[in-house]
């Protein structure tokens, strides 16, 4: 198929970027550098101590490290264009940036929902923990909460790539999917079905999961001691914020990319957009790092070891 005529997309989502171009440029920067650093770290601390070689270490190094595909897939990008004159981007490069932030975000709720029949396994069947959540069984759900996103999104990006554009200019400061979509001139009820259909099918079950775990998890706490409830929350609790944080976060991008409402202000729906790609990747390894005892310990020995170098 011949793209000869669609060479690039403008990228118009960016507020008074000629007056705050730098300053823009040195906080993105800032962001980006501490989301490898954190998330590298606690990554590392999980592989070099066997003492945390298990599921639940497991899914959060894989979570961590997929933050890192995600922001990899929009810092570099978005530095770039903070410094240039003109925000453009390749047909290619658009398409390739869409596909892999959407496997991002729909690995990060798969991800955390595996997460979450880990901790409801581990709290609600203490005794059959070891035989049902073994570490083949971690590897096999990390597996398939990436691999399911990218034969799905591969498959919307391939229906993309079919549609004949006549628009060029995204009111956003990163490429996605269905904004690529909506700049089509033709018929695009085929690309609207098959987004809806990877929504519900990405989105439902897992939440439905969700909500009956942690129902579960919480008629178990009720029932067994004071003790019991504040170490089930000690590894529940860093889970919960941040599924919440990242649930409403994503949901507000999603639904108002396809609404578009003209009474929220583009700012606000500039970093609404965004919030995925910024709090989430940044907070994760703070809020596992301090809450959870294991990491925390580990943490606290690396950096006591390099104090005495």
């Amino acid at each position: 198929m011949d793209y000869s005529n669609i060479t690039y997309f403008t990228l118009e989502g960016h507020v008074n970027l000629p007056n705050y171009r730098y300053i823009y440029f040195i906080i993105t920067f800032t962001v980006y550098i501490m989301i490898i650093c954190f998330n590298t770290v606690i990554i590392s601390v999980i592989y070099r101590n066997k003492c945390l070689h298990e599921p639940m270490y497991i899914f959060i190094a894989a979570l961590l490290s997929n933050a890192l595909v995600g922001a990899t897939a929009f810092y570099p990008k978005l530095l770039t264009d903070l410094l240039s004159e003109k925000q453009i981007a390749t047909y290619e490069v658009c398409l390739l940036q869409a596909f892999l932030l959407y496997t991002y975000g729909l690995s990060e709720f798969m991800l955390l929902s595996a997460m979450a029949y880990d901790r409801y396994v581990s709290i609600c069947k203490p005794l059959q923990y070891a035989t049902i959540v073994k570490m083949y069984t971690a590897k096999m759900l990390i597996f398939l909460s990436c691999f399911f996103p990218c034969c799905e999104l591969g498959i919307a990006v391939i229906l993309t790539s079919r549609l004949q554009l006549c628009k060029f200019k995204l009111n956003r400061i990163y490429c996605d999917n269905y904004s690529i979509v909506k700049l089509s001139c033709g018929e695009i009820s085929l690309n609207n079905f098959y987004g809806l259909f990877i929504f519900s099918l990405s989105s439902f079950p897992p939440a439905i999961f969700i909500i009956y775990s942690y129902i579960r998890i919480l008629t178990v706490c009720l029932k067994n001691s004071i003790d019991f409830r504040r170490k089930s929350l000690q590894t529940c609790l860093p889970h919960l914020l941040i599924l919440i944080t990242y649930t409403v976060t994503s949901g507000f991008e999603i639904f108002n990319s396809r609404i578009e409402s003209k009474q929220i202000p583009h700012i606000v729906t500039m970093i609404m957009s965004v919030i995925p790609l910024v709090i989430t990747p940044l907070i994760n390894p703070i809020i596992y790092g301090l809450k959870l005892q294991g990491i925390f310990n580990c943490v606290r020995t690396l950096i006591s070891c390099q104090r005495r170098a």
